[in-house]
């Protein structure tokens, strides 16, 4: 069987951590950051766990 090619645009966007969980930046915080309040923009630059239902998607997409 051939090799299972990693899909490059998840590969960019979404980070494995030591233990196998996946991480992602959270959307909106690309622009328009003046209309947004300081708490939330201070939100906005945590990563966060990708969804459950997501992950099983995403790993096969990795190639994990």
């Amino acid at each position: 069987m051939p090799k299972v090619k990693t899909r490059k645009a998840i590969a960019k966007r979404i980070k494995v951590t030591a233990g196998g969980k996946l991480r992602r930046h959270k959307a909106g915080a690309g622009h328009l950051k003046s209309r947004k309040s300081p708490k939330r923009i201070r939100g906005l630059r945590k990563e966060m766990g990708v969804s459950a239902g997501f992950a099983r998607h995403a790993r096969r997409m990795l190639g994990i």
